[in-house]
């Protein structure tokens, strides 16, 4: 039998909404706890250079989530690393379940969880997953150094993606289904000009290719959306970049969703349709999906919680 930790303020995700809510917690001195989940550090540990985080012309994604941890740490927050597998929202104090078998309640919780990578959802996708076929290209673009890539999608993952992969592969093939990408300017600028890089327009993939001994992916086949043609590409890897869905199948039953999936929130607040419950980042956030969004909204989250602990107290 797992031990039980309370807390004021329960924080799941360690994403930049996570650790910011957790630095603005332990200021308002609600020794929380932030739980990081299976992925800490959030989606910014699977990306190299950010130019977009005010403050750093470019830094590195892992080690700026290393020093957003540190920071909650050196303000008095308790990180943890433990995935929480079962939350009860239906009753203060909230209930949560831990993995380690811990079971952690809290006066009030912020949920900070985060987005994971949509995929494809063909059979051949599944199979060839881990051999050949990758959503992380800075996981995974290591291992194809002086191979052919094809990475499919149309925003700004899908470019950055595709010019990370030009560190190792000899070609890179992105594919779209439309005749124009969704990612900002400067960032389709670079691709354009590279000369590892091939687009194929108005296509979509159908099918990934591989051999079964040893298993891996030898091509992809796509197909042109306007003609219905067939093109088999030869590649070693496969580098699905088609967006993220919010990670909110804890609270799918609990809480009030919409726009897909995401966690609805009171116009200009956190509040979520429980009182006491709140949400910050890519969780909530269906339009900007930003880091700096997201620890702004951790910021939020972090005060709309000790208000709302402080008016409990109060009544």
């Amino acid at each position: 039998m797992g031990e039980t930790r309370h807390t004021k303020v329960l924080i799941i995700g360690s994403g930049p909404a996570g650790y910011t809510a957790a630095v603005y917690s332990a200021r308002a001195m609600t020794d929380p706890i932030l739980v990081q989940g299976i992925q800490p550090g959030g989606q910014l540990t699977i990306t190299t250079e950010v130019e977009n985080w005010p403050g750093d012309t470019h830094v590195q994604g892992p080690d700026l989530m290393v020093r957003m941890e540190e920071h909650a740490k050196a303000m008095g927050a308790e990180v943890i690393s433990d995935h929480i597998s079962a939350l009860d929202l239906s009753r203060r104090p909230f209930t949560a379940t831990g993995d380690s078998g811990t079971t952690y309640t809290a006066d009030a919780v912020i949920l900070a969880t985060g987005a994971q990578a949509k995929w494809l959802g063909l059979p051949s996708e599944e199979k060839f997953k881990g051999f050949g076929v990758s959503a992380c290209a800075t996981c995974d673009g290591f291992f194809y150094r002086g191979k052919d890539v094809v990475v499919i999608g149309g925003g700004n993952t899908a470019v950055e993606e595709a010019l990370f992969l030009t560190n190792f592969a000899t070609k890179v093939t992105l594919i779209h289904r439309r005749d124009a990408l969704r990612a900002e300017k400067i960032m389709q600028d670079r691709l354009f000009r590279h000369p590892k890089v091939e687009v194929l327009w108005n296509h979509t993939v159908e099918e990934v290719l591989g051999d079964a001994d040893p298993l891996g992916v030898t091509a992809v086949r796509a197909r042109d959306v306007n003609t219905g043609k067939v093109t088999d590409i030869p590649c070693a890897g496969f580098f699905v970049a088609i967006g993220h869905a919010p990670a909110s199948d804890l609270v799918k039953d609990q809480i009030e969703l919409h726009h897909g999936a995401y966690v609805k929130v009171k116009p200009g607040t956190t509040e979520t349709s429980i009182p006491g419950v709140f949400a910050a980042g890519d969780l909530t956030d269906h339009v900007y999906r930003q880091a700096v969004t997201s620890a702004g909204m951790g910021c939020m989250a972090a005060l709309d919680a000790e208000r709302w602990l402080a008016a409990q107290e109060a009544g």
